[in-house]
């Protein structure tokens, strides 16, 4: 085997070790930290399918890799950031509610690292995703879950976080994030075939958008670009 063949491998370690990395700071509760890692991981995540392309060195090693890899990144460590999540919203530790025999909401969190789990493996034996997604990619998940703290700790947005303080808006969330994963949604993928404006149009009206996003609402602006994915999806699907 050549060199070359290796390549995307690695980058898909790269990717496996930024979520290991941002699970040690999940745990710690610095979870700002946690998401630059997860940025990361998913940077690596992206460029490691670009290279097995133009590299001609896909293999069914790398895309078991890639999954096993995006397990941690992105199934792992948002299910542990909602955990912390739900731990400060409900105000109760979780060594409190074991001592005193409470149900520690923090552990509903999880039911995301389940629901990614399951995604993951549906979509290496669906033959259907190859040029879309059918159900939210869990990258795209992760970062609507990491946004969630960051808005809580960067961004002024009063309504916002009174409701990202809700442990039952949370729940809520949760279920739905589970929901969104698997679901049998058709959604787009950002992989540009040609330059044409007329066959991506979508695509360039979702970067362009969410460019705005970010610049006007910041950290805000993460879950309102995932919320604009999937409407620009089920609006356009028929040219998407």
């Amino acid at each position: 085997m050549s060199i070359k063949s290796y390549v995307p491998n690695a980058i898909t370690m790269g990717n496996l070790l930024s979520g290991c990395v941002a699970v040690v700071f999940a745990v710690n509760d610095r979870l700002e930290l946690a998401a630059i890692f997860v940025a990361l991981g998913i940077f690596f995540d992206f460029f490691d399918g670009f290279f097995a392309r133009i590299l001609n060195a896909s293999s069914e090693v790398g895309l078991q890799l890639d999954s096993l890899a995006d397990m941690v990144t992105s199934g792992v460590v948002p299910g542990v950031v909602m955990y912390q999540l739900l731990e400060d919203a409900s105000g109760i530790p979780w060594g409190a509610a074991l001592e005193e025999q409470h149900f520690h909401l923090g552990y509903i969190g999880f039911a995301i690292t389940m629901a990614s789990a399951y995604r993951l493996a549906k979509f290496n034996v669906d033959d259907r995703q190859t040029n879309s997604f059918i159900g939210l990619p869990t990258p795209a998940n992760t970062l609507f879950i990491l946004s969630l703290p960051l808005i809580l700790m960067f961004e002024e947005y009063a309504f916002a976080k009174a409701l990202l303080e809700n442990p039952y808006v949370l729940i809520v969330l949760t279920a739905l994030s589970c929901f969104m994963l698997n679901a049998e949604l058709p959604l787009f993928a950002l992989k540009f075939k040609n330059w044409s404006f007329g066959q991506n149009k979508v695509r360039y009206l979702f970067l362009l958008a969410s460019v705005l996003l970010l610049v006007f609402f910041q950290f805000l602006g993460v879950p309102l670009i995932i919320i604009l994915y999937i409407l620009l999806s089920l609006v356009f699907k028929e040219q998407s």
